[in-house]
């Protein structure tokens, strides 16, 4: 823990002790299986630390080596994951197949791209840093399955059992051959490496007779379609074509799988993260490439402006309305980044940000504008008047002027309710009060914002706008 101790002592310059100190005992003390695709949410959980912090914290630790980010393409199926990736810039397919649930998904940041986290060899070495020498049990456990299914903790190997017929390691270009008896069930051959998959629908009368199956595992054969065959022998020739080992198995698709995949929690996604101030931060120079185009069904845009900030600079001079613009810029950062958002970009006096739902959009907004009162009132002016618009709906992130950033009607609308608010206004469209979450957050307060249907530059339908007051 020489080096590992220095990475520490240096990450404490810049998170929480109580984050650091959970990290420095989870590398020292924790099984290798729980430092392989760490999932941030329950780690904070289970620590009882604010997910904000951990987020940030993990973040800062990558930056330094003592983890590493994988983003995973997962199935919103199975949960399995059906591409790793040290970058978000490799996650470059527009379709991925799921040979386990034998259907094919458009990838998008909302759900099906999580970020883990992984100890860095140079900190301590675990079996995941060699996957394909893990166990079978261990391989699905770390490596197939996504950080949200909540894979039981004690009691993993026996529920693996109830479902699991067979598994065996293959190395390259062996052959090998698994006899079984099949049982009445609806029977997987699953090879979760090359992610192949042949189904076998088992019904009928019991037969004695011996059936011969071949399967060739690769990179590309998928073995999608169903075989009908009857309970009984059942001899399955297996061939291993792939550049490294598989791991073909036979299970059952019973109530026991069904349980273990349908038990979900919440992962960090990449919605959330690109979403984060910090890791805009630090990563600024590591998101997306040029011609990438990932698309995002839900995320909520809050534009600023300044009202009269021209008039302002008349009046008080360019040195002091330079100070104020920039104590304003100041208060709206701290108040995204607090809201678990970030700030996308600044255009003049106007601040672009974005946050992963609603509420915390409009949480934000009203802090912002108490934020302006506050250094109105410690001026002893009304110099700062704060105009405010909010959106939500889907859109594309993309990578502009070597910057990622969004496009997309979403982000259109969000800016055009801007310009419609005047001083001290925040303006919200129908789709982000319709979340229970801002709805609830504005009724606990007494508010009860008024709606009026406008008509947007641009946009074909019109729209309902709620001013809060």
């Amino acid at each position: 823990m020489g080096e590992a101790q220095t990475l520490f002592e240096v990450l404490r310059q810049s998170v929480k002790p109580e984050v650091a100190d959970a990290f420095e005992q989870l590398v020292r003390d924790g099984p290798d299986r729980k430092l392989c695709r760490i999932n941030a949410l329950a780690f904070a959980s289970a620590e009882g630390l604010e997910e904000e912090e951990a987020i940030a914290g993990f973040l800062h630790a990558s930056r330094l080596g003592i983890f590493e980010l994988s983003w995973n393409v997962l199935c919103p199926g199975c949960g399995g994951v059906l591409d790793a990736n040290t970058s978000l810039k490799t996650v470059q397919s527009t379709e991925y197949t799921c040979a386990l649930c034998a259907a094919g998904y458009e990838p998008t940041l909302d759900e099906m791209v999580e970020v883990t986290f992984t100890v860095s060899p140079r900190v301590r070495h675990i079996e995941a840093h060699n996957p394909h020498e893990l166990a079978p049990l261990e391989y699905f456990r770390q490596m197939y399955w996504g950080s949200g299914i909540d894979l039981p903790e004690n009691d993993y190997e026996e529920k693996f059992d109830e479902f699991m017929i067979e598994t065996l390691e293959l190395p390259p270009g062996e052959k090998a051959v698994i006899s079984l008896q099949l049982p009445a069930e609806f029977v997987i051959v699953f090879e979760p490496v090359t992610h192949a998959a042949q189904f076998l629908d088992v019904s009928g009368e019991p037969t004695r007779e011996r059936r011969n199956l071949s399967l060739v595992f690769d990179r590309a054969h998928r073995h999608a379609e169903t075989l009908k065959m009857q309970p009984g022998p059942l001899r399955i020739q297996v061939e291993n074509h792939a550049e490294v080992r598989t791991l073909p198995s036979v299970c059952m698709a019973n109530e026991t799988l069904h349980g273990m995949l349908g038990r979900r929690r919440p992962f960090l996604t990449a919605k959330r993260l690109l979403s984060n101030q910090t890791f805009r931060d630090i990563y600024r120079t590591d998101m997306l490439d040029v011609d990438q185009r990932l698309k995002i069904t839900s995320l909520t845009f809050l534009f600023t402006d300044l009202r009269g900030s021209t008039e302002l600079y008349e009046r008080v001079g360019d040195l002091a309305a330079f100070d104020l613009v920039r104590a304003h810029f100041r208060v709206l950062n701290e108040i995204v980044a607090s809201e678990a958002g970030a700030v996308v970009k600044t255009i003049g006096d106007a601040v672009m940000a974005t946050f992963p739902t609603p509420d915390r959009a409009v949480a934000a907004a009203m802090r912002m504008r108490d934020g302006m009162r506050t250094l109105n009132d410690e001026r002893g002016s009304e110099d700062l008047l704060l105009k405010i618009g909010i959106h939500e709906g889907p859109c594309i992130a993309v990578n502009l002027n070597e910057r990622q950033d969004y496009f997309g009607q979403t982000v259109n609308i969000a800016s055009r309710v801007q310009h419609l608010a005047t001083s001290r206004e925040i303006f919200a469209t129908g789709s982000v009060l319709e979340d229970p979450r801002a709805s609830n957050l504005l009724s606990d307060r007494g508010l009860s914002p008024m709606s009026h249907n406008v008509t947007l530059r641009g946009i074909a339908n019109e729209i309902s706008i709620f001013a809060i007051p």
